[in-house]
């Protein structure tokens, strides 16, 4: 299958693409963004990494020439590590992630990567022979690490790294000031928050969700885009982060507690047999 078949594209506007992997039919499919400036293109999210998402970009048109050179140059930004989000990045050359998290991406950590991938969630295999249990996060070497207030320029427009932890411990989002723009991984999306993953943390989430609710109270996000399902605006941003707050009490905090135990013992065995193959 060519990568021309794999993806998917919508324009958004204002030199923002929302692509998608068709075939992988799940719940953890990430939403890949494209945007494009002046002087570079990032694209935030790469996917699992079954297709080349550069061939994609390249064939379908979407990276426009610089002026009088060859394309502008491609940086790929992991929100985190989770392998929905990290599995493509060995396809590109210039790749950032925040430093809590680099250790785990140069090493190939698929237990921090929560590497999970059953072939009924693939609809049409990428290759003949092809088996999720040969899927792994294979180990990328950052070209940039990315810290709380770095600015990634890409010209005409800026996107300030937020370190958000809680779902993971190198989560971020990326705040595009100028045009309230919000990509924000899977530190929120229109759906559960999840906290029970080895390296989610409840009290920085909740220290997370009030940094949202801020951003929504000084008006300086109208939009966002998250890592899965469907975009949504600056109220429904501060009811989800509100409400992840209000119910992060005591009971949840004892059945998060057991649940990231069973998903530990889960990962650790699923990887085990990935590494004795």
């Amino acid at each position: 299958m060519s990568a021309l078949e794999w993806f998917a594209h919508k324009p958004l506007g204002g030199g923002i693409f929302w692509i998608q992997e068709r075939f992988y039919e799940s719940g953890n499919r990430a939403n890949i963004w494209l945007v494009r400036g002046s002087q570079r293109d990032v694209v935030i999210d790469a996917g699992l990494g079954l297709r080349s998402l550069p061939d994609y970009l390249r064939d379908a048109g979407l990276l426009a020439p610089a002026e009088g050179a060859g394309p502008r140059p491609l940086l790929a930004v992991a929100t985190h590590v989770h392998f929905d989000h990290s599995g493509g990045l060995r396809h590109f050359e210039e790749v950032a992630v925040h430093s809590a998290e680099a250790s785990a991406l140069l090493q190939g950590d698929n237990y921090e990567a929560v590497t999970w991938l059953s072939d009924r969630e693939v609809a049409r295999p990428p290759r003949p022979g092809w088996s999720a249990r040969q899927f792994r996060v294979p180990p990328v070497r950052p070209s940039r690490l990315l810290h709380e207030g770095d600015v990634i320029n890409l010209g005409d427009r800026q996107l300030t790294v937020m370190h958000m932890p809680g779902h993971s411990r190198g989560s971020i989002c990326l705040h595009d000031k100028d045009r309230k723009i919000l990509f924000s991984g899977d530190v929120v999306y229109d759906g559960s928050m999840v906290d029970w993953l080895p390296y989610s943390r409840i009290s920085d989430y909740i220290a997370s969700c009030q940094r949202l609710m801020e951003l929504v109270d000084r008006g300086l996000v109208e939009k966002v885009l998250p890592g899965h399902f469907n975009i949504f605006g600056a109220e429904r941003l501060y009811r989800l982060a509100s409400n992840y707050i209000s119910q992060a009490g005591i009971c949840h905090k004892i059945s998060t507690c057991a649940m990231r135990s069973i998903a530990s013992i889960a990962l650790r065995v699923a990887n085990s047999r990935i590494i004795s193959q």
